[in-house]
């Protein structure tokens, strides 16, 4: 099956659109995709092969898209795992996440982090110690860097704030903007659920906060809130 799956996945391939998909991934020398090989399918399309194969395709399977050059199949391969991860038992959930945390090295660019790590490793500490964020944090690697803190988007739509406020914190003086676009998507979420907390947070860390992280963070405020913060 997984050959059914990678065909499928070739025969959706489209160089031009593969070219532009490159670009925006900043897959150039010394950008942060450096390397990286797109064939030019789109997430719709991913989204349709992957309710067509979740239920046939192994974690054995998945370790070898992971560990393919093709960053699709990569995508497909985490795609298919949160399909997994959501229609499993706590047992098979404990595997699903201790392959997950096995693979990050494949993990490797924003969009596989943001569309994997809340729905797997996110929604599997709800009710668990959370360490594991705060030693990913500390790991000075970017993507694990980037999972710690979007993991907390579970947490948050269960209007558990305190490991994102932490992580924002920790990630102040973070030197990479895409650090610094996460933890303010992040701290724009809470402020869309509570929007005192998060303008707690921001009094006592807006001289720290990087310019883009507080942009995000302040994006659904109301303009003339907004724009003070953005004075300030």
């Amino acid at each position: 099956m997984l050959a059914k799956l990678k065909q499928a996945l070739l025969n959706l391939a489209k160089p031009e659109r593969a070219i532009q998909t490159a670009c925006f991934f900043k897959t150039g020398e010394g950008q942060y995709g450096e390397g990286d090989i797109f064939i030019g399918i789109t997430n719709p399309e991913v989204r349709t092969l992957v309710k067509e194969f979740w239920k046939v395709i192994t974690l054995a399977d998945i370790q070898i898209l992971l560990a393919d050059k093709i960053h699709e199949f990569r995508f497909t391969g985490l795609m298919i795992l949160v399909e997994q991860f959501q229609k499993a038992n706590e047992e098979k959930r404990t595997e699903i996440v201790e392959f997950y945390l096995k693979n990050l090295p494949q993990i490797n660019n924003w969009d596989l982090v943001d569309c994997s790590c809340y729905k797997i490793l996110g929604e599997f500490l709800l009710d668990k110690d959370r360490q594991v964020l705060y030693q990913l944090a500390e790991s000075k690697h970017l993507w694990s860097e980037r999972i710690a803190v979007v993991s907390t988007m579970a947490f948050i739509r269960k209007s558990q704030f305190l490991d994102c406020f932490r992580l924002s914190e920790f990630f102040l003086t973070h030197p990479h903007d895409l650090m610094h676009k996460a933890c303010g998507w992040m701290l724009r979420e809470i402020g869309k659920r509570d929007e005192l907390a998060l303008e707690e947070f921001l009094e006592e860390n807006l001289t720290k906060m990087p310019r883009t992280m507080l942009r995000y963070a302040i994006e659904k405020m109301e303009d003339k809130k907004r724009l003070s913060y953005l004075k300030r």
